[in-house]
């Protein structure tokens, strides 16, 4: 049975070591005990099945015929009807008498289910550490909404920015951190990177343009300038907010050229990017 796809079995004693035991080394088997006399049965059926359709695969809901299979219920213990066995490496972990509602049912599941956003979480440290950045933090920023900003996939979603060298963003997810989740030894090592890299993110070349703007703040050759410095210092919002603004100024300056090189700059940001959302926004309203 180790090519099963189906998420609901009827059990018996031909297939019962496959199932329950051999099953439950891949995932979660459900054993629901029930009789056709049993009202309660009835109910809690359907919310089993329903359940076990809705997990797609990670779980098996395996029904055993209480007056048909009476060998493998009395093996159960089984008392009284319905009875729920939920069981993992061949041994039951949890279950219950009598039917409980779905709410109940649910929170018991997923008490021994991996979290929804494990999978890709761990899709995309695998993404990490190909240096595929961009789509990891696809995949990160999914999951971290999901899972109610879990501390642990922020650190990821920062470790990316890092690496992207997006300093702006990883400094605006530390800097969220709890006093106790600044504990982590992760953080501190973050935190120490992000560090460095502010330290060098002013280059002579930006430190010079920045000098002769402030003194020429309406000079739009100069912010053209600085922006593509920026971006080449992987300054990816400083450069996107510099060269809006001169798209703001004149949205045909210099032949359309400084419009296109803001577009190249969104055009390197990965799919889906908040930053590149909020500045195509920004850039289609003042086109249209």
């Amino acid at each position: 049975m180790s090519d099963i796809t189906v998420n609901v079995i009827d059990v018996n004693e031909q297939n019962f070591q496959q199932v329950l035991l051999e099953e439950s080394t891949r995932r979660l088997v459900v054993v629901d005990f029930w009789a056709e006399w049993c009202s309660h049965c009835k109910v809690l059926m359907p919310i089993l099945e329903k359940l076990a359709e809705e997990y797609n695969g990670q779980i098996l809901l395996a029904k055993v015929n209480a007056d048909e299979q009476q060998a493998i219920t009395a093996q159960f213990g089984v008392r009284s009807l319905p009875t729920v066995a939920i069981m993992k490496d061949g041994q039951p972990i949890d279950g219950f008498a009598g039917a409980e509602p779905e709410s109940a049912i649910r929170e018991r599941l997923n008490q021994h289910l991996p979290a929804p956003w494990e999978a890709d979480v761990k899709a995309a440290m695998e993404l990490m550490q190909q240096g595929q950045n961009d789509q990891a933090l696809a995949l990160l920023r999914g999951a971290y909404t999901v899972s109610n900003e879990e501390f642990a996939i922020g650190l990821l979603i920062a470790e990316c920015y890092l690496n992207l060298k997006r300093s702006k963003e990883a400094s605006e997810i530390l800097a969220a951190a709890t006093m106790e989740q600044q504990l982590e030894p992760k953080y501190a090592e973050l935190v120490s990177r992000l560090e460095l890299m502010q330290e060098a993110a002013d280059t002579p070349a930006i430190v010079e343009l920045q000098q002769k703007l402030a003194s020429q703040p309406d000079n739009l050759a100069l912010k053209v300038e600085l922006a593509v410095q920026y971006s080449q210092a992987e300054r990816v919002e400083e450069a996107l907010q510099t060269i809006y603004e001169v798209v703001q100024k004149d949205k045909n300056y210099q032949d359309g050229a400084a419009r296109k090189t803001m577009l190249d700059i969104l055009n390197s940001l990965g799919k889906g990017d908040p930053l590149a959302i909020q500045y195509q926004r920004k850039l289609f309203t003042l086109m249209y």
